[in-house]
């Protein structure tokens, strides 16, 4: 970075597909709004890890460009916008409603917080944007926040009750960006498996998946983000099993194997639903894929409640794993529940994190000698439909499909020979 005035918007995204898309939303607005020398920070507040990096991140940021705007949001801004407000470093901060209204970037504000009670909120607007920087796939928000109370999560004070974007606007969204030249789309949201019951005529998240896929077939692929296993309904379903453009790879929201812990986070689904949602899957498609995410050292978690966890991961045969070590967020349940030892979570995380790593090993081994298709990401390097990463050893046009044959695997990526 350099402190050179410049008419782009410069954008700082941390956490979640759905903050990737929002930061292409205020960059548009920022672009139309004529700002010059600002730079976007787009907060996360699922860790305390999270939030640190962020404000590390607005710190040397203002020392790397000593006369930029340096404009706040997300989750974080939104949960405690005071905090943030008070960093000298910081010009603005928006809340995550107020970041996607284009009002919000014109003249320089009134005041410096500008965050409304996101409780509030009843609507979500569905925000056409063109593309986003990667060129590679496309992310669009389908939902928005979250009606569950999860004991652990603080993310529902920062998105709001839950909503749903209409499916006139989704398809909308997804035409576009086919015609800008997109080839994979995610849907995204903080709860997509909620989508639909505040919309006309109450449409399940599989029957907006189906309409979508009809209205735009020249859509070659498409991902779903997050899901929760117990709430999958039956055009979801069939889509599952019949549809070749839902790519095979399906991301879960687990966060434990062990029921005490399940019920003590307060989710909706046991040890046994996870593995007979990943049982059913397999059966209607059998190369389908998993990721999931876990949450190691759960307030009263024994060794014996991680060791659940750690084999839920051979049971449901997950691949992907994203895991995090619990992190107490102030005003939830869980940070008042017996904690468990500080580094007795990080070793249990690297347990299952190595774990993890020994199921995408498996993984990437048992492609090797198949033919897969392709999204090239950048240069030579792309992902499969089952969302392993592959080099084609020739840089090809990003955001481009192609099939190719699996010759190896090298440094933890496949390698391949395009056809």
């Amino acid at each position: 970075m350099s402190d050179t005035v410049t008419n782009e918007p410069e954008i700082v995204t941390f956490g979640c597909r759905l903050n990737t898309y929002e930061s292409e939303v205020m960059r548009t607005h920022a672009r139309n709004a004529g700002l010059e020398d600002v730079v976007i920070v787009n907060t996360c507040a699922v860790t305390s890890e999270a939030e640190r990096q962020a404000r590390q991140t607005i710190r040397k940021l203002r020392r790397e460009r000593p006369n930029a705007r340096i404009v706040v949001t997300g989750c974080a801004a939104q949960i405690d916008p005071q905090r943030y407000g008070a960093m000298p470093e910081v010009d603005q901060v928006l809340g995550n409603q107020e970041k996607l209204q284009p009002e919000s970037w014109g003249l320089a504000p009134a005041e410096k917080v500008l965050v409304n009670d996101i409780m509030s909120v009843k609507e979500t607007a569905g925000h056409l944007i063109g593309g986003f920087e990667d060129r590679a796939r496309a992310f669009v928000q389908v939902q928005q926040g979250c009606d569950h109370r999860c004991t652990f999560c603080i993310i529902p004070y920062g998105r709001g009750p839950s909503r749903s974007v209409p499916i006139g606007a989704v398809v909308e969204q997804v035409q576009a960006l086919v015609k800008a030249g997109y080839n994979e789309v995610v849907l995204s949201g903080v709860d997509i498996t909620s989508f639909g019951p505040d919309l006309p005529g109450t449409p399940t998240l599989g029957q907006m998946v189906r309409r979508l896929l009809a209205l735009v077939p020249e859509l070659p692929r498409l991902r779903l983000s997050s899901l929760d296993c117990i709430e999958i309904d039956d055009d979801l379903w069939r889509l599952i099993e019949t549809e070749p453009r839902l790519m095979p790879h399906l991301h879960l929201s687990l966060q434990a194997g062990d029921d005490m812990i399940l019920k003590r986070m307060k989710r909706r689904h046991s040890r046994a639903d996870a593995i007979a949602f990943c049982e059913r899957v397999r059966a209607l498609r059998p190369d389908m894929v998993f990721g999931a995410d876990f949450i190691a050292g759960f307030p009263t978690e024994t060794d014996e409640m991680f060791e659940n966890t750690l084999r839920l991961v051979g049971e449901c045969g997950l691949t992907w794993l994203h895991v995090f070590p619990y992190s107490p967020r102030p005003g939830t349940p869980a940070a008042r529940m017996p904690q468990v030892d500080g580094g007795l979570r990080k070793e249990r995380a690297a347990r299952l994190r190595a774990r993890g790593a020994e199921a995408e090993a498996r993984t990437l081994a048992s492609l090797v000698g198949r033919e897969v298709s392709v999204l090239v990401e950048k240069d030579d390097l792309g992902r499969t439909q089952h969302f392993a990463e592959i080099r084609l050893g020739t840089p090809r046009p990003p955001g481009s499909v192609l099939r190719a044959t699996v010759t190896g695997v090298a440094g933890g990526a496949l390698t391949g020979t395009p056809l």
